[in-house]
């Protein structure tokens, strides 16, 4: 019995069908389009989902921190809490993540070309749920370390100069006349951003594996196909988002400090938020199809 594939379409040779929607034109009718959409929009939605959800669990511990840390007595405590978290995310998060995005390209075209066994020389990992992709550790991981880092290395480099453009911006602000109120709203700004980017986040990286295992089953039209999807859904994301945020301008700083200047001065840079989570939202998914 042929073994399923979970994240690949189940096509037969010659059947016509390719990524979202194929086989339009042999159908002659726009049901099986439409039924193409929506398998491929469950696909997308089902590795989204715990990506999102993960990575919002990630960022909560650090949003739920400012929170409290941004309700006691004058601005002075979210100020240098903002600053500690910065130091920790340009010191060391920022490279563990870039480098770990690697896999995405190739765990991703691995398991599009059904080549399991070389799936598990990158991460060693075990779960009784990915048997076909469980392997003894071998020397053979080895040999793929200059490839590996071939793709690790640019793709830290990136997301490096990504995080330390914002948390830059949070350390220059203590030069500013009023460092503390400045360094407690610009923290605050940027810890929505990133909290709002964990959408695009998880969007990105279902998009990325969903692209990897379409060409690597060599089927460069579905994977075509995939990204004016997750594109679409991007863009119709960042309207909703941002929708939300010009909605609540006036109490979603109260979220984070009890100050009335700090929730003042924050209610204003609203509209930037918003231009930078919009921008977010289509930077972030396709800064993984690469």
């Amino acid at each position: 019995m042929e073994e399923r594939i979970p994240l690949l379409s189940q096509r037969v040779p010659g059947d016509g069908t390719a990524g979202v929607g194929g086989g339009e034109e042999e159908d002659g009718g726009g049901d099986r389009w439409w039924s193409g959409v929506a398998r491929e929009a469950g696909k997308v939605g089902s590795m989204m989902l715990p990506l999102a959800a993960m990575s919002v669990a990630q960022s909560a511990v650090q949003v739920a921190s400012n929170m409290m840390v941004g309700h006691l007595p004058g601005v002075l405590p979210l100020s240098a809490s903002a600053i500690a978290t910065s130091l920790a995310s340009v010191s060391g998060f920022s490279l563990l993540v870039g480098m770990a995005s690697g896999l995405e390209t190739l765990s991703g075209q691995a398991y599009g070309a059904k080549q399991y066994d070389k799936q598990n020389l990158d991460p060693n990992r075990f779960s009784g749920s990915c048997k076909a992709t469980c392997s003894p550790p071998t020397m053979e991981a080895f040999r793929g370390v200059v490839l590996f880092l071939r793709l690790a290395l640019p793709s830290a480099l990136m997301l490096c100069f990504e995080w330390w453009s914002f948390e830059i911006l949070i350390l220059l602000s203590g030069l500013l006349p009023n460092p503390e109120l400045e360094s407690s709203v610009l923290s605050i700004c940027l810890t929505t951003t990133s909290l709002m980017y964990n959408i695009p986040y998880g969007l990105g990286g279902a998009a990325s594996t969903r692209v990897a295992n379409e060409l690597g089953a060599g089927n460069p039209e579905g994977a075509r196909s995939v990204v004016h999807l997750v594109m679409s859904i991007a863009g119709t994301e960042a309207v909703l988002v941002t929708g939300a945020l010009l909605a609540s301008q006036r109490i979603l700083g109260y979220a984070y400090s009890s100050d009335k200047e700090v929730v003042t001065y924050f209610t204003s840079m609203v509209p930037l938020v918003c231009i930078s989570v919009a921008a977010d939202s289509l930077q972030g998914v396709l800064s993984d199809l690469r």
